[in-house]
């Protein structure tokens, strides 16, 4: 029987391993310098804060991050926000890039990652282990998912969601029977198969897996004995191998006691991820991110309030319908129904709509931008327009089959990865002396 003190137990013996070496290729030129779960979200966050935040509030306090796409800026922001875990009480994050610790071959699928850790999961002698990705949107308590888990004596347990069929060609997708017992998995099928009574919908891996630890050693050491023979991925490999062999059973993602599906989202394309942050501006969003009961935790930048400054007919700096994130100055513009990271400047006369803007971007006076994410630190020449003219857009920038516009310092020639910092720091204070003054000397900047 499920209760609060038998979940606590069972997050303590649990260890959590995320998956972040993932490039994101999906997202395009915005994964261009990052990991995908290095990606900005939500005003202030980055996407690996989810799954983390998750682990937190659910009492799993031994976590271990899987790094290997260009992972600086994660790891990054894994040791300037998330190291006050305890290490005398047992508790960490630690981090675990490719160290070919088994193998002489970086990771070669989300198993074979795994694989190549089984010394560090020994050593911590968890009783089950929590598979997470690193690249989704959302919050959950895994306690109910590890008590369904240990009340089905599973041997691997998926978390699941229902998505339309038409999008279902992106996940794993599954049958199960009445009682969730998974009865076919497909990893990325051309053709998903719809949920019996639900035409347009398919049920999907969350990309969430409970093992018990020595099922999954077991079952890791097998894949691996296959050589060429495997992808060593959980989706294409080993999961497959087990169905109709072990216990292994859906576990469905919903809403506190009910049935109804909880929020979650698949950012992995320039049109969800945007549609995801759009989303978070609505008066009600099914992502709350005001939910002092389960609060996303992230690195806290130091940085002054917000400001919107002159109010002059037709230089009046406003935001409406908006979220502005710290640091960020509206100095004479209008920003409508867009999302503001830290320390964005927009200046006299600019217009901003329907759009999200992460840190450190510059735009210059007279700009008009509509639909369009702006990569971090890219400086907006004034009388800019993007989101007007589609087929300038399309000639400088990359345009998403929903229409949405990525716009990235590379894409305007300012090359702020094959040069010094210092060498672009004077093009972007002088946006800032008549509102600001100068521009601190800024050093070890990440993507």
């Amino acid at each position: 029987m499920y209760t609060d003190r038998f979940a606590t137990r069972l997050s303590r013996n649990t260890l959590a391993l995320i998956l972040a070496g993932g490039r994101g290729t999906r997202l395009e030129e915005l994964t261009q310098w990052r990991a995908k779960p290095a990606v900005h979200f939500g005003g202030k966050f980055r996407i690996i804060d989810f799954p983390l935040s998750n682990c937190v509030n659910s009492g799993i306090r031994r976590v271990g991050i899987l790094t290997q796409y260009k992972a600086h800026s994660l790891i990054r922001h894994i040791q300037q926000g998330w190291g006050y875990f305890r290490g005398e009480f047992g508790e960490f994050v630690e981090l675990l890039p490719a160290q070919q610790r088994i193998e002489s071959s970086w990771y070669s699928g989300t198993a074979d990652a795994v694989y190549q850790n089984l010394d560090i999961i020994r050593s911590h002698h968890p009783e089950y282990v929590l598979i997470l990705c690193g690249d989704h949107v959302y919050k959950m308590d895994y306690g109910p998912m590890l008590a369904s888990h240990v009340e089905r004596q599973a041997d691997l347990t998926i978390g699941c969601v229902e998505v339309p069929l038409a999008e279902a060609s992106a996940f794993g997708v599954m049958k199960v029977s009445p009682s969730n017992s998974i009865q076919a998995f497909h990893e990325k099928p051309e053709y998903p198969q719809a949920i019996p009574g639900k035409p347009g919908m398919a049920l999907a891996s969350m990309g969430i897996y409970i093992f018990k630890t020595s099922f999954l050693i077991e079952q890791l050491l097998r894949d691996a004995h296959l050589g060429e023979c495997s992808s060593h991925d959980f989706g294409k490999d080993i999961i497959p191998g087990l169905i109709g062999k072990y216990p292994v059973y859906a576990y469905p993602f919903s809403s506190g006691n009910s049935t109804t599906q909880a929020y979650w989202r698949d950012v992995g394309t320039l049109d969800s991820y945007w549609q995801a942050n759009m989303e978070l501006i609505g008066v009600t969003p099914e992502l709350n991110l005001y939910d002092k009961e389960w609060p996303i935790w992230t690195s806290q930048e130091q940085v002054p309030p917000s400001k919107f400054v002159f109010d002059e007919e037709g230089r009046r700096g406003v935001a409406i319908d908006s979220m502005v994130s710290g640091g960020s100055i509206i100095a004479g513009a209008t920003i409508r129904h867009s999302l503001l990271f830290n320390s964005v400047m927009v200046n006299d006369c600019s217009l901003v709509e329907d759009s999200i803007i992460l840190p450190d971007v510059i735009i210059g006076k007279h700009c008009r931008i509509r639909k369009a994410i702006i990569d971090k630190e890219t400086v907006i020449p004034d009388n800019t327009e993007i989101g007007y003219d589609p087929v300038e857009d399309a000639r400088r920038f990359r345009i998403s089959p929903g229409g949405v516009i990525l716009v990235t310092p590379d894409m305007l020639g300012q090359m702020l990865h094959y040069q010094q910092p210092e060498r672009s720091l004077e093009e972007r204070s002088s946006h800032l002396h008549h509102v600001a003054g100068p521009e601190p000397e800024i050093h070890n900047k990440v993507p």
